[in-house]
């Protein structure tokens, strides 16, 4: 990527570009962190804390793709897409549980 003109002639840029990059790797420690406490939670058997990581994982997901250009709906329609994938494909998840049919079938219902 390359950026035209001289350095302090649009103020605040530099200053727009270093609060960007401070934040997508706050998103990736917090993405991080939050995988650290879905296997304490899950070690410890506490379900609050699952779905707490979890939850949180799925926000740091979307925010950490916002940052870095994938707008919300994009990203919806890929996970659909991955979803319907894994579906076609006969994936072992969907094979002996139905997983991706199941999380295609939960989508569609919030739609609605």
């Amino acid at each position: 990527m390359s950026f035209s003109g001289q350095p302090g002639e649009r103020p605040g840029y530099e200053v727009d570009i270093a609060r960007g990059i401070k934040t997508i790797e706050w998103l990736k420690t917090e993405l991080v962190s939050n995988v650290a406490s879905l296997f304490r939670g899950m070690l410890k058997n506490n379900d609050d804390v699952i779905g707490e990581s979890l939850a949180n994982l799925v926000i740091g997901c979307y925010l950490l793709g916002r940052r870095l250009g994938v707008n919300f709906a994009a990203l919806d329609a890929k996970i659909e897409h991955m979803a319907r994938l894994n579906v076609d494909n006969d994936h072992e998840v969907e094979r002996w549980y139905g997983d991706f049919s199941a999380f295609l079938d939960h989508v569609k219902g919030r739609k609605k």
